[in-house]
């Protein structure tokens, strides 16, 4: 779909996520906007890729929401984590946590972030993809233990958070957009922004 302007009242700006990481790092560019959770079954397909579920659920909150609010611009944003072609999820409890952290490591996954822009009122949608490559060094039951008692990262993909103490379980972290480990990637999502006529230098509060 090619690029359109859009302009709207405020609020201007929607973020399609209930994620308090997302809505944290949106609050980072200083603009004004609010939030809305978006209505989105997040269930993967069958033989879907992680890749192309973190764009397609991207794409359907940001879709879901600009139908709900037409002359918006609208953030959506998933991540999915990606070991050796299979997605890795929010593991929920704390035995599932050891579990997906017992995977990972001494190994590197791919974490897939994708965010989309969409206004329904001038036909605009974009979605782009952030992958960040994340080396997680060999841990032994003890540090997995102590990690996860310490943070409780159970709403996280991968069972860690790397913007904390999920930092020490890594060795290596390989991306061009930094803030895209932690859920929403800012240099694509201000790109796609100033493709839908939003320059969030210009929109920034003083």
């Amino acid at each position: 779909m090619p690029a359109m302007s859009c302009t709207a009242p405020a609020p201007a700006l929607l973020l399609a996520s209930t994620s308090r990481y997302r809505r944290e790092l949106l609050q980072r560019l200083r603009l004004p906007f609010e939030v809305v959770a978006p209505a989105v079954d997040e269930t993967p397909q069958p033989g879907e890729a992680p890749a192309a579920l973190a764009l397609r659920l991207a794409q359907a909150k940001a879709r879901e929401v600009a139908r709900r609010h037409p002359q918006a611009i609208v953030i959506g944003s998933d991540q999915v984590a990606d070991l050796d072609g299979e997605p890795i999820g929010k593991p929920g409890t704390h035995e599932r946590a050891v579990a997906q952290l017992q995977r990972m490591s001494g190994r590197t996954l791919v974490f897939q972030t994708a965010v989309a822009v969409a206004c329904a009122a001038r036909g605009f949608e974009r979605a782009v993809l952030a992958p960040v490559r994340v080396t997680v060094r060999p841990l032994a039951a003890d540090e997995i233990e102590r990690y996860l008692r310490l943070e409780q990262p159970y709403d996280c993909a991968g069972s860690a958070k790397s913007e904390t103490l999920g930092i020490a379980l890594l060795s290596a972290i390989e991306s061009d957009d930094p803030t895209a480990l932690v859920g929403l990637p800012l240099i694509r999502t201000c790109a796609l922004l100033r493709e839908a006529g939003l320059d969030p230098l210009a929109a920034a509060a003083p």
